[in-house]
């Protein structure tokens, strides 16, 4: 198997620290999973969409690294 396609830890960084580019480009790397999980009946429904998108921002900004 190959190496999984992950978030650069970089980027885990600022997005947890709150700038707005790389909490988009979180976004952006897990916008096709969130769109599968949306998926009712073969439409995709926009209010799981956005609160997926919420939650895992609200996670991001909870998010602490080992023993801070």
């Amino acid at each position: 198997m190959g190496k999984p396609n992950l978030v650069p830890y970089e980027t885990i960084v600022r997005a947890t620290s709150g700038e707005p580019e790389a909490v988009d480009e979180v976004l952006q790397h897990y916008s096709r999973q969130i769109r599968l999980a949306t998926l009712e009946n073969g439409h995709l429904n926009k209010d799981t969409e956005d609160s997926i998108k919420r939650r895992l921002i609200s996670t991001l900004f909870q998010f602490r690294f080992g023993s801070q």
